[in-house]
């Protein structure tokens, strides 16, 4: 069972953000209910819905993010070293699975020097 109210300490880490992040951007916007004298909790349903909210305003598709590159070829194995062992050779934009976050790292590298 979920509880209905959710103390102030723990809001952040149910929303997945830093308390200063809380505090800036999201606490202004929700109702506080006082817990006994000195507590202060909030409603989970409309933490859920200002999660909503959030996701509708700022989500994107998965297709838009540039982490999503499915162009990266895979690996290409080499020939058996005297040890034994095969080598695994990567285009310069793949090093990591698909390719996805190892080309956009790359890239961003790549604007960052150009940049500088």
């Amino acid at each position: 069972m979920n509880p209905r109210l959710i103390r102030l300490r723990d809001v952040p880490k149910y929303l997945g953000m830093d308390k200063n992040r809380f505090n800036a951007e999201v606490r202004p916007l929700l109702t506080e209910i006082p817990i006994g004298l000195r507590g202060v909790a909030f409603d989970r349903l409309e933490l859920d819905a200002w999660v909503d909210d959030h996701i509708r305003r700022n989500g994107r598709s998965v297709k838009e993010k540039p982490w999503n590159d499915q162009s990266c070829p895979k690996a290409s194995f080499g020939e058996r070293d005297r040890m034994g062992s095969t080598s695994s050779t990567f285009t310069s934009r793949c090093s990591i699975g698909k390719g996805g976050f190892a080309a956009l790292a790359e890239r961003l590298i790549r604007e960052k020097q150009s940049d500088g």
